[in-house]
């Protein structure tokens, strides 16, 4: 009887904390009906061709969550707090599996809305299959952020010109391309990048392209911002 009545108290208690719960996971969802939504650490799903993945990988991250119409038309909410350091890296992927030189093209067009607020940076990540070299592509960046490394010079490629990095973050090179003026619509030719780091530089050989990754590297969001995906095409081959 005891164990009974403690139970029946417990769940009462619990009940309003389970009503918040579900409460606070109806307000991050978006204003329209997705294919596709979840507020997990590692949600993810696989939606015509592209792997949307929330990514909340960074220590002393807030709530996140990503929704999807397709591969490429997706958004997320996050609310991370104003604190250094980065929470996560919301992002939509397309393998490739070819390396530098038998790819004849690799190309990919985007637009985006960000917020006027928070501190973050809207990037391509390209890995190769070994994980041994990461190349970011800053397309646009907000607030306290900054590249991994030290200043390599600016150079105009694949329609764009950068400000180059080149660092190391203990696991593997960090080579990362930041747009010298923010934008959030545009077609990038991700092959001469490649071609430019492998022949012009010699930081790195020949490697096989696996992930072409676009997303939002958030630091901070405080108070719930939206970034939108309205258009994403990646293609190669």
């Amino acid at each position: 009887m005891a164990t009974s009545t403690l139970s029946r108290i417990t769940e009462a208690l619990l009940a309003p904390v389970l009503a918040l719960g579900a409460t606070v996971g109806l307000a991050s969802a978006p204003a329209h009906a997705a294919v596709w939504s979840s507020c997990d650490q590692w949600g993810n799903t696989g939606l015509n061709g592209y792997t949307l993945y929330n990514n909340i990988w960074g220590s002393g991250a807030g709530a996140q969550c990503v929704w999807a119409n397709s591969g490429t038309n997706w958004g997320v909410w996050a609310d991370h707090p104003r604190t250094g350091g980065i929470k996560s890296y919301p992002n939509a992927k397309k393998v490739i599996n070819k390396s530098i030189t038998s790819l004849g093209s690799l190309t990919s067009s985007y637009d985006v809305t960000v917020p006027s607020s928070g501190a973050y940076n809207t990037s391509y990540d390209i890995w190769d299959t070994d994980y041994d070299y990461e190349i970011m592509l800053w397309v646009n960046h907000h607030g306290a952020v900054g590249p991994l490394g030290s200043p390599q010079g600016t150079v105009s490629l694949g329609g764009h010109t950068w400000n180059v990095y080149k660092g190391d973050n203990g696991a593997n090179e960090v080579f990362s391309f930041l747009r010298t003026s923010d934008s959030t619509s545009g077609t990038v030719n991700i092959l001469p990048i490649l071609e430019w780091i492998k022949d012009a530089k010699g930081w790195m050989g020949n490697e096989t392209i696996g992930d072409v990754q676009f997303g939002y590297e958030i630091t901070s969001s405080s108070g719930g911002l939206d970034f939108r995906t309205d258009h994403l095409t990646v293609s190669g081959g």
